[in-house]
């Protein structure tokens, strides 16, 4: 497939994360020629997301690490005597201390295989957007991709699924589950009125009436209803992300979800944290005074650059301690410092402290009680949605010249990187049989943070998704923890997960604190770190011309503000002229050259191939997702 590539392109992109991502969509809109590849054989780099099996391959693939055999010399033909090479990772380094471990039964018969699934796919593989199992269901794609679409729009009320109790409720059957599953609960249900109705009922029974255990082999065999983020992010309602996707018409290749719940933890609970002016009036768990002092200070929040005078004697102090001198209760300064500004309390000023709270309010009520939306399917759509190629090129290629390359930093060999230093995040993510707060409803999106146990440790942030977001399988939730790191993954997350969940799946559920609250089980879990790229100075990297630049991999921050920027800025350091992912034309306002005919299609456009995109009841399996096209030449 290399001879058939073009000798010259004005961008060449290497890596498929979010901010390459972005760029090779920047640039194609600009009108320039973009060969966007990635020798992984998934989609996404750092941000991808997988199938259960999928995340097992690259679980073993990343504890292995095996020695990457070494192409042979013909490459070095083609390089003038005027030109130094640069080598390029043929191995990603950004993984350390990757660990699996499985909690629930293992009663796995060798033969047992995840539905649908397909032999891996070969190596070399440039810009496949999933794994084998998953593009199975899905349309085959040209060689050049496509245009992302000509319509301008925001993104759609229905692009945004309302996460109401009720509603979800009476939505989940159609999205999870066959007609049989649905008899089979109704029975049950059935079953359990009756039996309430009779006072004596049996052990055999009652046992009868409880839910079933999850076993391994049920995870596998449902394994493609699990897409499994490596990095766990939000967007903001009001962030650069969700900017960017209704700017550029990307909104349309991808759904949403609202955030349902903000969760605290405090004196070993989880409890709800009241956001918008209704939750707080309507809590229980505030007294009427703290109720008037919260509604107070966040009114200030709201236009606190207009009230200097307030914070003056503060703004070289912790964000935490300015709190102290609020008159707001500690209940109260907990709330405001873990669970709606979400900073450091070591590290952050109250400069910090006081824009974050203000954003999370700006972001409340625009698609929900809660200013963040999850794409469904996971994070590892949003890249999908700005770009997707597909292409092959052989070990030894072709010479290909650009006036630009794009990076992803693990691409860069330790000799480039000699003189940067990376921080590291450690993260987690477990199968639970059950929410980590238990309410009317099983369909709850959730976020929380868990404070440090001890001064100068990370906060954890916990991210908890239901089956309604495509992301697992029913009854199961995911549970993604994530931190900066200060050991290994497992040690500095492991603790946080004890305290909130029972590692053994096989015994009655654990009380918590002996009050008789049940823990959630954990079924499975991985831990590992990733590397965290970001905020890395050019000047770091040795020996890289000029028109080189270096795209870093996920941040440990929530949103992806961090991303979109260093996208931005990176075009526009390339095209300063040229405007960053505008919209599309409008088909009305295009005119023709020549005689005023339009030419015949040439097939590039979105909508004479665009695939038509089920709703929610319809794509019940959670395969089908919806993605852009990009018109990059390959």
């Amino acid at each position: 497939m290399a001879d058939n590539l073009p000798s010259e392109f004005d961008v060449v992109v290497i890596g498929t994360g979010l901010p390459e991502s972005i760029i090779a969509s920047a640039c194609s809109r600009s009108g320039q020629r973009v060969l966007h590849v990635d020798s992984r054989s998934y989609y996404g780099g750092n941000w991808a997301s997988f199938s259960f099996s999928g995340l097992l391959s690259w679980i073993k693939e990343n504890q292995e690490k095996t020695d990457v055999r070494e192409d042979g010399e013909d490459w070095r033909k083609l390089i003038l005597k005027t030109e130094e090479a640069i080598s390029l990772n043929k191995q990603d380094n950004t993984i350390q201390h990757v660990e699996d471990v499985c909690y629930a039964c293992q009663d796995l018969a060798e033969d047992v295989k995840e539905a649908g699934a397909l032999p891996k796919l070969p190596a070399f593989e440039a810009s496949d957007t999933r794994e084998a199992a998953q593009e199975s269901e899905k349309e085959s794609l040209p060689v050049q991709s496509q245009s992302l679409g000509t319509e301008n729009c925001e993104i759609s009320p229905e692009s945004v699924t309302c996460n109401d109790p009720e509603s979800m409720t009476e939505r989940k059957d159609a999205e999870m589950t066959s007609e049989r599953e649905n008899l089979c609960d109704a029975t049950s249900d059935q079953s359990a009125l009756e039996t309430g109705k009779t006072e004596n009922v049996s052990t055999a029974e009652a046992a009868a009436l409880k839910p079933k255990k999850i076993t391994y082999t049920q995870i596998v065999k449902e394994g493609r209803r699990f897409n499994i983020d490596l990095i766990s992010k939000l967007l903001y309602s009001q962030g650069l992300l969700i900017d960017l996707l209704t700017k550029s018409n990307v909104s349309r290749y991808a759904e949403f979800k609202n955030v349902t719940r903000i969760l605290a933890f405090q004196e070993g609970r989880v409890e709800q944290v009241p956001c918008s002016r209704a939750d707080v009036f309507n809590s229980k768990q505030l007294t009427m005074v703290e109720k008037r002092m919260l509604m107070k200070f966040l009114t200030f929040c709201l236009d606190y650059e207009q009230h200097p005078e307030e914070y003056q004697d503060y703004k070289e102090r912790k964000f935490s301690e300015y709190l102290k001198t609020q008159k707001l209760t500690s209940n109260l300064q907990h709330f405001i410092l873990h669970s709606i500004s979400m900073v450091s309390e070591a590290d952050s000023g109250t400069i910090d402290g006081l824009k974050a709270t203000k954003h999370f309010l700006q972001c409340l009520g625009r698609y929900g009680n809660t200013p963040f939306l999850f794409p469904l399917y996971g994070q590892g759509e949003i890249p999908q949605c700005f770009c997707r190629c597909k292409a092959l090129i052989d070990h030894f290629g072709q010479r290909i010249s650009a006036n630009y390359f794009v990076v992803e930093d693990s691409y860069l060999s330790e000799k480039t990187c000699t003189n940067v230093c990376y921080r590291q995040i450690s993260r987690a993510v477990l199968i639970t049989d059950q929410s980590v707060l238990k309410t009317d409803s099983d369909q709850q999106i959730s976020i929380l943070t868990v404070p440090p146990v001890e001064r100068g440790q990370p906060a954890v942030r916990i991210i908890e998704l239901c089956s309604s977001t495509m992301t697992c399988m029913r009854n199961t939730y995911l549970v993604h923890f994530t931190c900066s790191s200060t050991k290994t993954a497992k040690e500095d997350l492991e603790p946080v997960v004890q305290k909130l969940f029972s590692l053994n799946a096989e015994t009655e559920r654990e009380s918590e604190n002996g009050g008789g609250l049940e823990k959630p089980r954990v079924l499975w879990a991985v831990y590992f770190n990733m590397r965290d790229s970001s905020g890395i100075d050019r000047n770091s990297y040795d020996c890289l011309p000029s028109n080189v630049y270096v795209c870093s991999g996920p941040d440990c921050a929530l949103g992806n503000d961090y991303a979109v920027k260093q996208a931005e800025t990176l075009f526009q350091e390339m095209f300063p002229k040229e405007e960053f992912c505008p919209p599309p034309p409008n088909p009305e306002d295009i005119i023709y050259d020549g005689d005023g005919t339009q030419p015949e299609d040439p097939g590039f456009s979105s909508s004479s191939n665009a695939k038509t995109e089920p709703s929610p009841e319809e794509s019940s399996d959670g395969d089908s997702c919806k993605v852009s096209e990009e018109h990059h030449e390959e």
